[in-house]
């Protein structure tokens, strides 16, 4: 391993609800909680502190809107009447430190996408197309052709595009949710994957085949920045609590790289064993640890991102490769696509609590969670398929048939106040 240079963060405000009177940037109520985002009223002030819109109220449990008691759904303990945030990258909404998934309880929709109808959006890398599913009826209802292999639907950081990645086509081709309408392909270079900063000023697109990781106007795409990265296969990331950095997994390599998310420069590189194939990166809802599906070594790597280390590993199964947060903030479901399975890992144990196996040929890659947090759904990327999960006891609702080669699926709109990006990291 390297001695990555560890990234100095910078003091963070505790912000009261009940700070002193300051208009409030997109405050809004969400299960007893302000929250702030796209599409919400009120507005904020320089100085950072938080306060309720007129009429708000901010007693009350997120967890009231929770359904089921499964493995993925149960109801957590009340976090108290009131929520603390804190203050991170510039421009950012405020987060809590405690959980960063706060926002994403079940059906808790942000004012930005209401009324935008429910669907799960597959990209058939090899068909170079996107199927259209209707999550009522477990049918496929449209196929809509796009570019040179799409890779993943995106949700953009304002909830209000849909962003399919065609890698090979070299552009990114917009869908309007609420209207279902597919745009003009934007040309952009080698789109594998994309992600948005925490603070909307860009997209952030992983160029793979170029060793480059590409800054552009969130939405108009221009170039504002490009970084090289000494590594190959860079794909898949996840942001800090604070937004102030990120760390991306190289695959072919087998590195993680740390990347300053205002400089844009690189801040480290953490050599995995040798053959590793890191794929999904994904921080723990308290920030105290980061997750990385190996798909080589047949588990998740765990990190210190701060000091940018590695602090242990848990298996999970052949081939672990995408990791989604369940809607209580208790367990990461890691999908096992060597296996055709599910494992359920326990972010308080940091252990495997559950491990669900799919019927027949399986090979579970990319997805995400239903917005009442009850179904995961997968893409088969080997057998043209999509799957639909159980979150309370891991059996399978439907298998739904689709193009060839489905990956980086997205189940839109989901709960959050803003997209992280890849198939919907919302905070």
């Amino acid at each position: 391993m390297t001695s990555p240079r560890n990234l100095k963060r910078p003091s963070r405000r505790l912000i009261s609800i009940f700070g002193a009177a300051s208009a409030v940037t997109a405050g809004v109520i969400v299960g007893g909680y302000a929250l702030f985002g796209p599409g919400a009223t009120g507005s904020t002030s320089a100085a950072g502190s938080a306060h309720v819109p007129p009429g708000g109220n901010v007693s009350g449990d997120v967890s009231r809107a929770a359904a089921g008691n499964g493995p993925g759904n149960a109801v957590p303990s009340s976090p108290g009447p009131t929520l603390a945030l804190r203050s991170g990258l510039p421009g950012m909404p405020p987060y809590d430190p405690s959980d960063l998934y706060f926002a994403d309880r079940p059906n808790q929709l942000s004012a930005a996408v209401a009324g935008v109808p429910s669907y799960v959006y597959v990209p058939n890398s090899e068909s170079n197309t996107v199927s259209v599913i209707d999550p009522a009826t477990y049918k496929v209802v449209r196929t809509v052709p796009v570019g040179q292999q799409p890779q993943h639907v995106v949700p953009s950081w304002d909830l209000q595009t849909l962003w399919v990645n065609n890698d090979l086509g070299n552009s990114l081709t917009p869908i309007n949710p609420r209207t279902g309408v597919f745009g003009s392909p934007v040309p952009v270079s080698d789109p594998y994957n994309l992600y948005f900063t925490p603070d909307g000023k860009s997209a952030v697109v992983m160029a793979e085949a170029l060793h480059e990781i590409a800054f552009r106007d969130p939405h108009t795409m221009a170039v504002q920045d490009i970084l090289r990265v000494p590594c190959s296969g860079v794909n898949h990331a996840d942001f800090s609590p604070d937004g102030t950095y990120f760390i991306a997994s190289c695959e072919y390599s087998g590195q993680l790289v740390k990347v300053d998310t205002a400089t844009h420069k690189l801040l480290g590189v953490i050599e995995l064993r040798s053959g590793a194939r890191p794929q999904d990166v994904k921080i723990a809802p308290d920030g105290s640890v980061w997750y990385v599906a190996d798909m080589q070594a047949n588990g998740v790597w765990m990190l210190d991102g701060d000091s940018f280390r590695v602090t242990g590993f848990v298996r999970t199964g052949l081939g672990a490769h995408g990791l989604y947060v369940s809607r209580d903030s208790r367990s990461l479901f890691v999908s096992n696509r060597g296996e055709g399975s599910v494992a359920v890992l326990d972010f308080a144990t940091r252990s495997v609590k559950a491990v669900w196996r799919i019927p027949g040929r399986a090979t579970p890659d990319m997805g995400g969670v239903s917005a009442d947090g009850t179904v995961l759904w997968l893409t088969g990327r080997y057998t043209a398929d999509v799957y639909a999960i159980s979150t309370v006891d891991g059996h399978l609702i439907a298998r739904i048939p689709v193009g060839k080669g489905p990956h980086g699926l997205c189940v839109y709109p989901q709960p959050g106040r803003y997209s992280l990006g890849h198939t919907g990291i919302f905070r």
